[in-house]
Order: structure tokens, then sequence, then C-alpha cells
């Protein structure tokens, strides 16, 4: 693709990070080195191999010490939610989840609860009428989550969409902790989310996250946090990423050619998560003293992992070259903490891709109109209007 084309993309991308993360994004962006010390803020890491040992080292970087998430997510979801989980406990509960999250399971479950909304969304598309892609990628992963926590659609309704997207707008790059105001308006939303999810804890359906956790001895109220955390983690990156990557497909020219060659499709994929990287950081507490690369490291520091930065550094968006398959997927993780849910988001996103694909085969797909969102933790777009 021409750099022009390449360029526009990423004026783009850059004015999506800087709306959701004002000053913290512009400052992580001009830190130079892989690896520094950055006062009032923790040990910044924006190399990918010194990233992806931090990720594999848990016997000194871990979720659950000062300025880990645990200290973001453990007053709000409880205890026993993955997310701020280490050892043994973390490992057994993800063994025991991982079925649910297996591609022979999500991938029918996503044909089956999004075949018909996809369907009209090509169908939309095929006839010449706009599409707000935003609004329609948060239905879709609302169902698809709902479905896997045990909540139908009529329950997981946009309102409570909004109410449980503010929880992670209240998180900022700059700080480790939510506030007791915060953390007592995230525990409102909880608790509504709860309600519904209770059916699922007391029905024994294994086939759902609280049927599953229940099975296995814990508590509902550990259930339920569980299920705050998955339909956090859930819908938010998928809610900026597919988006994200619709745009950068049709910015750089690159749409006419998946459609082209659909066996494009993967590599775009791939190349879209590394170049938007949906969770720009990830975070973790020193446990032990230990070193990431020249810099020395001590109990109680935070490090800050910027896999935006890591990611990035290996180019521009290229699905051709398909850089992305170096970093082994990098943008979901590593180690044990390598995302759970990774299998329904690519389920969901190649749903999506294809259903554009089919509706508009000659790639000639335009973004009529779009607006980045602010005050969000997951940078991406308010609105993203598509049509021919």
């Amino acid at each position: 693709m021409t750099s022009l084309a390449t360029s526009r993309a990423m004026r783009w991308e850059e004015r999506v990070m800087r709306s959701a993360h004002p000053i913290a994004y512009p400052a992580l962006r001009m830190a130079r080195g892989p690896v520094l010390r950055v006062p009032g803020l923790g040990i910044l890491v924006r190399d990918a191999a010194l990233l992806r040992s931090v990720l594999l080292n848990t016997a000194s970087f871990t979720k659950t010490g000062p300025g880990s998430p645990s200290d973001l997510w453990t007053g709000v979801l409880g205890p026993s939610v993955l997310l701020n989980m280490e050892g043994a406990d973390h490992q057994a509960l993800r063994r025991r989840l991982a079925p649910i999250f297996a591609p022979s399971s999500v991938e029918p479950l996503v044909a089956e609860s999004l075949g018909e909304p996809l369907a009209r969304l090509a169908r939309r598309l095929s006839e010449g009428e706009p599409v707000d892609l935003v609004e329609e990628v948060r239905r879709y992963s609302s169902i698809a989550i709902g479905r896997l926590v045990g909540l139908d659609s009529a329950e997981l309704t946009a309102e409570l969409f909004h109410k449980v997207s503010s929880i992670t707008s209240m998180v900022r790059l700059t700080r480790s902790t939510l506030t007791p105001t915060e953390v007592a308006k995230a525990r409102v939303v909880m608790a509504e989310l709860g309600l519904h999810a209770q059916r699922a804890y007391h029905s024994g359906d294994e086939q759902t996250v609280p049927g599953r956790m229940r099975a296995l001895g814990l508590t509902e109220a550990e259930a339920l946090g569980a299920v705050g955390a998955f339909v956090l983690t859930g819908t938010e990156t998928l809610v900026s990423y597919i988006p994200r990557l619709v745009c950068l497909l049709v910015d750089t020219s690159w749409l006419p050619l998946v459609a082209a060659d659909r066996s494009l499709v993967e590599p775009a994929i791939a190349e879209g998560l590394r170049v938007t990287t949906p969770s720009p950081v990830m975070l973790r507490s020193v446990v032990a003293a230990d070193s990431i690369g020249p810099v020395a490291v001590r109990p109680g520091d935070r490090v800050i992992l910027a896999t935006f930065a890591a990611n990035r550094a290996l180019g521009p968006f290229d699905p051709a070259a398909n850089t992305a398959a170096t970093l082994r997927q990098l943008w979901f993780g590593a180690g044990s903490h390598f995302c759970l849910g990774a299998p329904l988001a690519l389920a969901q996103i190649r749903s999506v891709v294809d259903s554009l694909l089919d509706a508009v085969p000659d790639g000639s797909l335009r973004v009529l109109s779009r607006r980045p969102a602010r005050g969000v933790l997951i940078p991406g777009y308010a609105k993203v209007v598509i049509g021919r």
C-alpha cells in the first residue's frame, strides 16, 4: 500500500489513542528505550521480548501485588475472577473453565447466536443502507458473551452494557486503584448484573460460566464476580477492535485485496490486533528482586507493559507481510495468563469480517463518518458509520 494511505490510517489511530488517554498515551509513546523507570508510574517496558519475559516469569511478577490488576478489580469483582489470581488456584480454575472457551465450543455458539444478526447486517449493507458498526458490534458481543455467562439478550440490554462500560472508563493509566467512590459505583452496577446471572448459577448448567463455577464448589458471589469480569473483558475489547480493524482496512485500501483473496482474512485480523492492541497496557507487580533487561526491580515496584508500543514497533499494517505472526499473539498476553477468551473473540471477529465481505464482495465498503471515543479505558471509536 502507499505510504500516504498508511499515514492516513495511522493518523486516525493516533486520534483514537489520544482521545482515550490524552495525557498518558503521549507520555508512554514519547518514552525512549526498551525499558526504563518512570518516577511516579513504575517500570515501563516497551520491548516485545522483554515484555514476554515478564509475562512468563510469575515468580517475580504477579497480578496480585501493589499496583497490579488486583488493586483495580478485587474490590469490585471479588478475589476469584482470573483477572486477579495467581498460582495453583488460578491454574485450577482456568483449567476447569477452559473447555467452555475452546474453539470447538465457542465457534458453534457464535454461529448460532450471531447468524441471524450478521445476515441482517449483510443484507442492510448490500442494499446500500448506512450502518453504525460500533453499535452493531456492541450488540453482537453482548449476545455472544451473554449466552456464555447465562444471560439472554433481553437482560444484557444496551443500557446495562453502557453501565458496565462505565466501570472501565473509571480506570486511568496514571493511577493504580479506583477511589472508594468509584468502587461503590461499580459494585452497584455489578449487583444489577449479578441479579441476572444468579439464575444461571442456580440452574447448574455447566455450559455457562456460573453453572460451571457452581459445579466446582465456588460460591455464588465468586461466580457472579467472574460473570462481571467476562462481561467487562468480553465486550469492551471487541467493541474497540472490530471497528478499528475495518477502518484500517478501508483507510489503507487493503479491503478490496482481502475481499479478492479470502486467505488474507486471518493475516489481516492478526495485523489489525498487532497495530491496534485493544488492551494497550498490561500491569504487573514485582514480588521478588529481579531485573528487566538492564533495569533492576525490587518488590513493590509496579510494571507497566506497553504492549501497544512493542507490537507497533514491528512496522505498519501489512497483511501480506503478516509481521504479527512473529509475536505469537502477544496482544492476548503470554504464559499462564494468556487470554482465556481469545478463541471466543477470534470467532466473533471472523464472523463479522466474513459478513462484511459477503455483503460487499468487491471490497468497496466506505467509512462514511467516524468519531473517536473519549474518556474510555479501551481506545476505540464512539461511532463508525459504514456503507457503500
